[in-house]
């Protein structure tokens, strides 16, 4: 067994594994490191174990480094990412090499599971979950599959003159204004749209945007999906408050399941959420279920010596209770074009 850091011309090898492996997810492509150096310059560390020239393993992670703080992530932007190995073994191993490559960092996992025989009851995330809906073949069987309730909303779109478009870069302009406008609102710092051009590019046909639109053209929600052959993942998604009596949310979520089912797709995943809240009911309501989220943070005597941290999904200290809720007034009363600005100074530092 060899652990190699790899380059663009494994770029081919690393893809393969992931997306035939039946734990992959999309994020583990080698195109978001390709889009996090391209929009945020943070270097990635992808390490990859062989046996024979044979890909036995791959752990994809991202230098964070910023004053005070020196960090290996594993994945940031994202739910998860974490090491992919055809063993438990073999991601200790890819692991222990990423740490006697950085010994002074501490190493961030996000997994979607357990890992590396790391006791799943220390690692698992006590305060999210992602939502995972099984998808039938076809959408048509999905639609018959709902609720009564549901599929009225669904229609309501519809009989309120809403359209729906899927595409790529050509719906770029149209998802960043839905989307910045909600982040401002929702008093959150907003992605840069060079982040979100670096992915649709790095992912290709792996990545499709939908925008549905009031009857005036209006671009009232917003999404972006990515897609592994097992699973479809939803990073990003946001819809207008001034809009919300025509039920746009409920269409943009509905084209993106439909073209999942139609397309073969066997899961799609919803991301994260916190049991009981709002984001929670509402993918409940599509028929998705919670499955739990692994996530761990540790240096390297913590890691040899079997101790380490449950990482929590954003700071919990007093300081950030008392301070968030000042800063999300403050991005809220902000005109949209400071919003903007905001975000591309600042969002590239946060890293869920």
């Amino acid at each position: 067994m060899i652990v190699k850091t790899v380059s663009n011309l494994d770029k081919e090898a690393w893809d393969n594994y992931v997306l035939s492996h039946p734990d992959g997810i999309a994020y583990q492509l080698f195109a978001w490191q390709e889009a996090v150096k391209k929009a945020y310059r943070f270097q990635p560390l992808y390490l990859m174990a062989q046996s024979k020239n044979q890909v036995k393993g791959v752990l994809p992670l991202i230098y964070f480094n910023i004053p005070f703080k020196r960090e290996l992530i594993s994945l940031p932007y994202c739910d998860a990412g974490g090491p992919l190995a055809d063993d438990p073994a073999t991601e200790t191993i890819l692991l222990r090499q990423a740490l006697k490559i950085a010994p002074s960092a501490k190493v961030v996992i996000r997994s979607t599971r357990s890992f590396a025989n790391l006791s799943p009851d220390k690692t698992l995330c006590k305060q999210k979950v992602r939502m995972i809906l099984s998808l039938p073949k076809s959408s048509d069987k999905l639609l018959n599959s709902f609720k009564a309730k549901l599929r009225s909303q669904i229609n309501k779109g519809y009989k309120n003159g809403l359209t729906s478009i899927i595409g790529s870069t050509n719906l770029l302009n149209d998802f960043y204004s839905v989307f910045s406008e909600n982040m401002r609102d929702l008093g959150s710092p907003v992605h840069s749209r060079e982040w979100i051009f670096s992915i649709l590019k790095a992912y290709a046909n792996r990545a499709h945007v939908s925008v549905v639109y009031m009857p005036d053209g209006q671009p009232a929600a917003a999404g972006i999906i990515l897609c592994h052959p097992k699973v479809v993942s939803i990073p990003w998604a946001s819809s207008l408050r001034r809009f919300n009596t025509s039920n746009p949310n409920m269409m943009l979520y509905w084209s993106f399941l439909k073209f999942a089912a139609d397309k073969g797709y066997p899961e799609f995943d919803f991301g994260r959420s916190t049991p009981g809240e709002g984001t929670f009911r509402f993918k409940k309501q599509w028929g998705a279920e919670p499955e739990g989220l692994h996530w761990a943070d540790f240096s390297a005597t913590e890691f040899l010596m079997g101790r380490f941290n449950r990482a929590a999904p954003e700071p919990l200290t007093p300081n950030h209770v008392r301070i968030r809720p000042l800063a999300e007034s403050v991005i809220q009363k902000m005109p949209l074009s400071f919003s903007k600005a905001f975000g591309n100074m600042t969002r590239r530092y946060v890293t869920l």
